[in-house]
């Protein structure tokens, strides 16, 4: 995924953002540290504009260390 720009809506929290921008929850710290300015917000209201950072690579658990 490149780099975007993501519009809140009423009720987004940090989690739901990432499962809809990279379709796992889990990477919510991406977006926080890319807007420090919202990262004391739990819930948003709508219209609020994000800055959503490229999703790292996946690691494949396949590949041995050297190659990770």
């Amino acid at each position: 995924m490149d780099r975007a720009n993501y519009t809140t809506v009423q009720g987004d929290t940090w989690d739901i953002i990432a499962y809809k921008q990279y379709g796992n929850e889990s990477l919510f710290p991406l977006l926080i540290n890319a807007n420090p300015q919202h990262a004391t917000k739990v819930r948003f209201d709508a219209g609020v504009t994000l800055f959503v950072p490229a999703a790292p690579e996946e690691i494949s658990e396949d590949l041995p260390p050297w190659k990770r």
